[in-house]
């Protein structure tokens, strides 16, 4: 999964090795899932869930006291939170200088790894409990109360420690893990509990069965669109996404809903394709 990730951020022309990006998010999962998977083989949920606080409590810590190679401290010198001045983008700088999505950082860096493993480590404890033998109303009780608190959490973690996804901040995986678990408690008291099965939750079947799939075909695709340029009547050359918002998308609408309508469009021509190996019983894998 790490290696397709790094093909990924070269395709389709790009493959220039000296600047490649290395992270992403395919490489993020990968090796949360490693770390994960490992913890799953040697621990037990208490120590799993302790790793989490520590790795989330620590990243804050870091982030909060460690001074950065010359700026200073966070929330003295410098803003707890600048751009390029943390110590994620310092560290990213340092490490992979010319290697990074943004020039001067990257999203899916090295430190803010740590607090992406905390992710991780939610999921599989909500997996564990998912199989216990408790009723499946418990557990859908369970679920909308250990969400509505993480939310809660999140925001007053927010106060000291900003909600920032870029960053991957403590505040961030709190919340977003509260938001996730309210959204199965739905979801599995839908289709658990009630079994209000049928029809109408084939359409989101079809993109979870081959989730990596549809990811990866959704970045070829954007890819393509963004990278393979054209030229116009008057000479210039322009991405073939921007030939096709401009004169199919753009005079629809509003900036704002041509926006909407062609990330609608694009996702729905990703799920047709994903629809059409579902039919086949084509399940990709990693």
């Amino acid at each position: 999964m790490f290696a397709i990730g790094v093909f990924l951020n070269g395709f389709p022309n790009h493959y220039n090795f000296a600047h490649l990006r290395i992270y992403g998010v395919l490489q993020r999962i990968a090796i949360c899932y490693v770390v994960t998977a490992v913890l799953e083989l040697w621990t037990g949920w208490r120590t799993q869930l302790a790793i989490a606080i520590v790795c989330l409590a620590g990243y804050w810590a870091m982030m909060r006291y460690v001074a950065v190679p010359g700026f200073g401290i966070p929330g003295r010198d410098i803003p707890l939170l600048d751009p390029d001045r943390n110590l994620v983008a310092w560290l990213d700088r340092k490490l992979l200088m010319g290697h990074l999505y943004e020039g001067t950082r990257d999203p899916e860096g090295v430190l803010s790894t740590i607090p992406a493993i905390a992710t991780s480590l939610f999921g599989l404890l909500t997996g564990k409990w998912l199989k216990t033998a408790y009723s499946l109303g418990m557990k859908t009780f369970a679920l909308l109360a250990a969400g509505t608190a993480a939310i809660v959490v999140g925001e007053i973690m927010n106060v000291w420690f900003p909600i920032n996804k870029k960053l991957w901040t403590s505040s961030y995986v709190v919340f977003t893990t509260g938001l996730a678990l309210l959204c199965l408690a739905a979801c599995y008291w839908i289709a658990d509990v009630k079994q209000w099965r049928g029809r109408w939750t084939w359409p989101i079947l079809v993109f979870g069965t081959n989730a990596i799939a549809a990811y990866l075909l959704s970045e070829v695709v954007a890819a393509v669109l963004y990278r393979v340029s054209i030229q116009t009547a008057s000479g210039e050359r322009v991405s073939l996404l921007e030939k096709i918002y401009m004169h199919v998308f753009a005079p629809l609408a509003s900036p704002a809903n041509a926006s909407l309508l062609y990330a609608l469009v694009f996702v729905a021509a990703c799920w047709v394709v994903m629809a059409v190996l579902d039919r086949k019983g084509i399940v990709i894998k990693i």
